[in-house]
């Protein structure tokens, strides 16, 4: 059944006033940039590390279906403590909702994401079917880290290209030649070329139930999050739970949204930890481009759901210098006339250096 617009708009409010309960607390700023620029690097020795992340998603991995969200990779960097430049905290400082004063750093990344309808055989396809949609993207963006209140931030831009200069298309048919499968034959019908930009804040708290010290440790992060922009428009509220051991490592395996935030940071070199996870989130969507269709000119598109629904399980794991997680993802139908809902999952390697 379509959720009606007021749904949507209660969610919204739900989706602000749970800002405040993330909101920072302003105060004097105890870093002195001068220090930091003369601290010798074997100071930052038990400073956080750096990783790059592999993410992987793809329905094959869920249901074994080649539909709607059908794929989506993304490489993403984060330096360790010592290489963040005075210049960026001074220019983060700066946007409204973050405070620097915790301990930060910068993030960058690279991801493209592909989606398709039901029938990928057909070369006109189902024009109440999801349309074809490519979305090429970088990320820049800040993660800010209260280690005292286990409060952690994310302000992040995208901007990228949806349409033919996304190489949705290209990658998809490639790729199904190299694994021989039957080619999508639709993606001439896909969404125009349009350039994207996507501002997003995102903040989650760590509440420990069974703490350090324990054989199991059990921990619950209430989320919150907005994104603004003419690829996607958005309001969410979500919660994950994990149980296992050296919670402390990481606050989750990250994904690529618009899925349940998580950061790609991991607070330790060197350390072992393992935990099963399950999470749920719900988003009110004001718009989505892979379904409303080109914000200039005439596209398909069909007529989108207000609310959707994420649940999330999976388990996670840190050895040494590796991350290593999975995720099944359920996500509650995005359209009307949507026939099933999707199912997929997301492999996440990281590299800590």
């Amino acid at each position: 059944m379509r959720v009606r617009s007021g749904s949507g708009s209660r969610f919204f409010a739900v989706a602000v006033a749970a800002a405040f309960a993330f909101a920072p607390v302003s105060g004097a700023r105890s870093d002195d940039a001068e220090t930091a620029q003369n601290t010798p690097v074997e100071d930052y020795a038990d400073k956080r590390p750096g990783t790059f992340v592999l993410q992987v998603e793809n329905d094959l991995f869920g249901a074994g279906t080649d539909q709607y969200y059908t794929q989506g990779i993304q490489l993403t960097f984060v330096p360790k403590d010592e290489w963040e430049p005075v210049w960026f905290k001074e220019l983060m400082g700066m946007v409204p909702g973050v405070d620097m004063d915790g301990e930060s750093t910068y993030v960058v990344a690279l991801g493209q994401q592909m989606f398709t309808p039901e029938d990928t055989t057909l070369t006109n396809p189902d024009p109440t079917d999801r349309p074809y949609a490519g979305w090429l993207f970088a990320t820049v963006g800040a993660i800010v880290e209260k280690p005292e209140t286990n409060v952690l931030r994310n302000v992040s831009l995208d901007v990228g290209m949806v349409g033919p200069a996304s190489l949705g298309g290209y990658t998809q048919r490639r790729w199904h030649s190299l694994i021989g499968v039957g080619l999508p034959r639709g993606w001439g019908k896909q969404l125009h070329n349009e350039p994207g930009i996507v501002l997003s804040y995102q903040a989650r708290r760590r509440f420990e139930l069974i703490g350090a010290g324990n054989f199991l440790e059990l921990d619950v992060s209430p989320s919150m999050g907005v994104a603004v922009g003419n690829v996607l428009t958005q309001g969410t509220v979500g919660a994950s739970i994990r149980l296992g051991q050296h919670l402390d490592l990481t606050y989750g395996p990250p994904f690529i949204r618009p899925s349940l935030p998580a950061a790609a940071i991991v607070r330790k070199r060197g350390e072992f930890g393992w935990n099963l996870f399950a999470a749920i989130e719900g988003r009110a969507v004001g718009r989505n481009i892979f379904l409303d269709g080109n914000t200039f000119g005439d596209s398909r598109s069909v007529e989108k759901n207000n609310f959707v629904l994420d649940i999330q399980g999976g388990i996670e794991f840190t050895l040494g210098v590796t991350r290593i997680s999975f995720t099944q993802i359920y996500r509650t139908r995005e359209f009307q006339g949507q026939r099933v809902p999707s199912q997929f999952g997301s492999i996440s390697i990281s590299a800590i250096f």
